[in-house]
């Protein structure tokens, strides 16, 4: 659509609100180096232990539908090292992690259930954003960056679009015009970050006139390459390596190395509290982890 047909629909409300539906109850490889990727926005904790920035999503691009992407991946480790990556089920296709995730959480046996949770899948979405304030780092200030946000930061757009009560009017996020900047409030909770106090505020333009709007709009990076066939390793060679990080021992059956150092004691274990693949309970806190294991992942 041009600039014109994007003002008048604003990016399409009843089709957002259709696919948060379709998100709520997901049945369902990033390009790598995105942990160096200087077009993601990260917010930082101060020394408090706190994080506070404002942001705006904004609407997708002139050639998407969608303002966000929703990517699936794995990390855990095994005796043969660590399995870093993205689930094929992200493209509606089977992956053997899934595979024997189901097939351990099917026995009914409480330690295969175990070894299913540390192995179950994380949710990550990704969208354009554009960066209002930035208080530990002032230069991201007007910008428009990608951001990596998981389930809580979803639930938050879930509500603002779909309001659990009848004074509550709902808002798009997403719209230039008729959205509403992101206060993203950060604290550390029993060792992970929390966003529950983080909100949305009152419905505002972007900007005072079209013309930086539609700057604003052009300067957007495009989410599908997300989901290119590309940045995903085929069934085989997962399944060739899930084979072995789990049992340590190469193809040709002799045992190998640990294929990746393991990290310092200062790093955050996954946690797992749900059953995996079909049941994901995913935590947002985990996404610095997930981005060290994904370091060495690179390194093998």
């Amino acid at each position: 659509m041009d600039f014109a047909q994007l003002k008048e629909s604003r990016t399409n409300f009843d089709k957002l609100t259709k696919a948060l539906e379709q998100n709520l109850n997901p049945e369902d490889k990033q390009q790598q180096n995105k942990y160096q990727d200087d077009r993601l926005w990260k917010p930082e904790l101060d020394k408090t232990g706190n994080g506070y920035a404002v942001i705006r999503f904004l609407p997708a691009t002139d050639k998407e539908d969608m303002p966000w992407v929703r990517v699936w991946s794995h990390a855990f480790q095994g005796p043969g090292g660590w399995y870093i990556e993205n689930s094929l089920t992200t493209l509606g296709r089977k992956d053997p992690v899934s595979e024997e995730n189901t097939r351990l959480w099917n026995t009914g046996v409480d330690s295969d259930k175990d070894i299913a949770r540390k192995r179950k899948r994380k949710l990550s979405y990704y969208s354009n954003i554009y960066v209002v304030s930035d208080p530990k780092h002032p230069d991201n200030e007007g910008q428009v960056k990608l951001y990596k946000y998981g389930k809580k930061i979803f639930d938050k757009i879930t509500e603002a679009m779909q309001p659990a009560f009848d004074d509550e009017k709902p808002i798009n996020p997403f719209d230039f015009w008729k959205g509403a900047n992101f206060k993203l409030k950060i604290r550390k909770v029993d060792g992970f970050w929390n966003y529950d106090k983080s909100e949305f505020e009152g419905i505002t333009p972007i900007a005072n006139n079209d013309e930086t709007i539609k700057s604003l709009w052009g300067k957007q990076y495009a989410l599908n390459p997300f989901l290119a066939d590309s940045n995903y390793k085929s069934y085989e060679d997962l399944k060739e390596k899930l084979n072995r990080v789990i049992t340590g021992k190469g193809s040709n059956g002799a045992t190998t190395a640990a294929e990746v150092e393991l990290p310092p004691q200062s790093a955050k274990p996954l946690k797992s509290e749900e059953a995996p693949a079909q049941v994901s309970k995913v935590n947002d806190e985990e996404e610095d982890t997930l981005s060290y294991f994904s370091k060495l992942a690179e390194d093998e």
